[in-house]
């Protein structure tokens, strides 16, 4: 399947849906192929934009994902893709999980603490019995050194992984992918909040205030002391590209 990318605020993103992203997700799987992806909401989005080095290292992903309801909106504004929904990286990863299921393919979880690896993994066996978790690594919440990621390429490729779920938070877990493609012998998915909403550690919220775009104030209600400055400056400044691009454009928002 030949994606479609269209540019928003310095980002290529992919216009797929959950089927489309997860058949070429499983298309590259079984063939081990060394492929990046990442759900990329505002957040990230926005971060692309204050650091050049991480926007040039979201170029090596080969799929980013329209993670978000206001990205949807907006792509469908500015390029009328008709996206009928977001891709959200947790739905994501159950769709993934529910199509390796039926081809018995292994996957790798990188990232995150023991306790919500252990919790992932029971949930994995548990809903998918034919995936196979071929192996787990426990985030050390810093940069490898060269020794160390030597020996993380090689436990994940000698694994026998199809795909390895990175959940290691916006936007290190972009960075560790845009650096392992090539080196890493499977698909590599970075998506974040899908380990502890998985692991059952972080409540999701409802569906009406996902397709309302409002989870973020879901989570800033659970969370507000870790992401109300996020949130006030991230979604600030979303809204600024997108009044800035609309003027330059002359279209109606």
């Amino acid at each position: 399947m030949e994606l479609v990318k269209k540019n928003l605020f310095g980002v290529d993103y992919s216009i797929v849906d959950y089927e489309s992203a997860s058949n070429v997700i499983i298309e590259k799987a079984l063939t081990k192929q060394s492929f990046g992806v990442s759900a990329l909401a505002v957040h990230g989005l926005v971060i692309a934009n204050w650091d050049i080095e991480f926007r040039n290292g979201l170029r090596r992903i080969n799929m980013i994902v329209p993670d978000g309801q206001p990205i949807r909106w907006t792509l469908n504004n500015l390029y009328d893709v008709g996206l009928k929904n977001r891709v959200y990286g947790p739905t994501l990863t159950l769709e993934v999980l529910r199509k390796a299921d039926k081809y018995g393919l292994g996957v790798f979880l990188y990232g995150s603490t023991s306790h919500t690896l252990g919790k992932f993994s029971d949930f994995i066996k548990r809903k998918y019995p034919n995936v196979m978790v071929s192996g787990v690594h426990v985030d050390r919440f810093r940069d490898a050194s060269n020794e160390e990621d030597i020996a993380d390429i090689a436990k994940i490729n000698s694994s026998g992984a199809h795909i390895v779920l990175v959940g290691r938070g916006c936007p290190r877990q972009e960075v560790w992918v845009s650096q392992h493609v090539g080196k890493i012998n499977a698909v590599m998915m970075a998506v974040g909040a899908a380990f502890d909403f998985h692991a059952g550690n972080v409540k999701q919220a409802p569906a009406v205030v996902q397709n309302a775009g409002l989870e973020w104030l879901f989570r800033l209600v659970l969370e507000p002391k870790r992401l109300w400055k996020r949130y006030l400056t991230t979604n600030s400044y979303f809204i600024y590209l997108l009044l800035k691009t609309k003027i330059k454009s002359g279209k109606d928002i």
